[in-house]
């Protein structure tokens, strides 16, 4: 099955609203913004399908005009199922000048012999806020179905400009590279990663209070990375799939605050 997302988001008078919304089963889109006059607009992305069959295909473009504030949220954990040929995902997001985007979709839960291929674009002008996170679990570890997936890949760029300025790519492939190696899992059953990007923001200025949380989190273990043109990427290794969506959470907070309250939109 085909399914496709298309979104376009405006802002007038200081308020971002809906302007297009065209999408095809499973999905439905949802406006969920409490306070209309804080000028956000926040959206929950919801799939009526129980997950992603194979033979699947996503398709989603997101067009973000100039000085919009999205969010996007997602309702239940992604299931990825038993495939005998695979499954895939297309996003694009385009944000205009002054815009900001959010999307921290819940875990991703691949079963048994699942295969599976996203490719997310995402293309940004001068002065843009961006956050951007994904969670990958071993699967349904209460089941005993730990790491039995066939294939798993997630490509991430991040363009400013029409300029790359980061990649991610997340692959995992059991049965040719084994989960728990050194430089792998090492013991680990799920994973989660989180960009954040801000060309007018210090992100330096946060670094520490992140550090400070994620510190404080029991049985995980993290990294922070600089990127080009003032960008941090935060990968984290844990055993608990809500734990990890907690701190992405709690990461966006800290990141959102701050740069809403420094109100740095550089010329």
């Amino acid at each position: 099955m085909k399914a496709i997302v298309d979104i376009n988001v405006a802002e007038r008078n200081g308020i971002s609203y809906l302007k297009k919304a065209y999408c095809t089963s499973p999905f439905k889109i949802m406006d969920i913004t409490e306070l209309k006059t804080e000028g956000k607009l926040n959206l929950m992305l919801m799939n009526a399908s129980p997950g992603i069959l194979d033979g699947d295909h996503y398709e989603m473009n997101i067009d973000i005009d100039a000085g919009v504030d999205l969010q996007i949220q997602t309702q239940a954990y992604q299931r990825i199922f038993q495939m005998k040929t695979g499954a895939s995902q297309n996003m694009k997001v385009s944000m205009a000048a002054n815009a900001s985007f959010c999307y921290l979709p819940h875990p991703t839960v691949p079963h048994g012999q699942s295969s599976f291929i996203a490719i997310n674009d995402f293309y940004l002008e001068n002065n843009c806020r961006f956050v951007f996170g994904e969670i990958l679990t071993c699967g349904r570890k209460l089941n005993q179905e730990v790491f039995l997936l066939s294939k798993y890949q997630s490509i991430s760029r991040l363009f400013v400009n029409n300029k790359l300025l980061i990649k991610e790519n997340l692959l995992m492939q059991p049965s040719l590279i084994p989960v728990a190696a050194i430089g792998q899992l090492e013991g680990f059953t799920h994973q989660a990663s989180i960009i954040l990007f801000h060309t007018g923001f210090q992100l330096s200025t946060i670094q520490q209070e992140l550090v400070a949380l994620l510190s404080a989190e029991k049985n995980i273990e993290f990294g922070i990375s600089s990127t080009p043109l003032n960008g941090l990427i935060i990968r984290m290794l844990g055993n608990g799939a809500e734990q990890l969506f907690n701190c992405l959470q709690q990461v966006n907070q800290i990141f959102q605050q701050a740069s809403y309250k420094k109100s740095v939109y550089a010329s």
